[in-house]
């Protein structure tokens, strides 16, 4: 499911069972990252699966990558293997407003 930035910080926020999944390459993690990030790069194809089904299925996943085009896709992987609640950052990292850590 696609959020705006102001729903997946609001969401997330009241979000309890809440794990941020950030799916982009490790260069661009380099760059900044959202805080208490899960990383798991989704150019890993098929490392990419076998990590993610080491994630606790009953989570809320808010995934983002830089422009929410690759998150996307792992919401849909997410979603595939049975990790109902995945919902995507539209816009990406680069239209975050919010805190990071680099």
């Amino acid at each position: 499911m696609d959020l705006s930035q102001e729903e997946w910080t609001e969401q997330l926020n009241k979000d309890d069972n809440a794990v941020i999944l950030d799916v982009r390459t490790p260069e661009e993690v380099e760059e900044g990252y959202i805080p208490n990030a899960t990383h798991v790069d989704i150019y890993l194809g098929q490392g990419f699966i076998d990590e993610i089904e080491k994630l606790d299925k009953t989570k809320n996943y808010y995934v983002y990558c830089r422009s929410g085009n690759r998150s996307g896709q792992a919401c849909a992987i997410l979603n595939s293997i049975g990790i109902e609640n995945a919902f995507n950052l539209e816009g990406g990292f680069m239209s975050w407003e919010g805190e990071t850590t680099n």
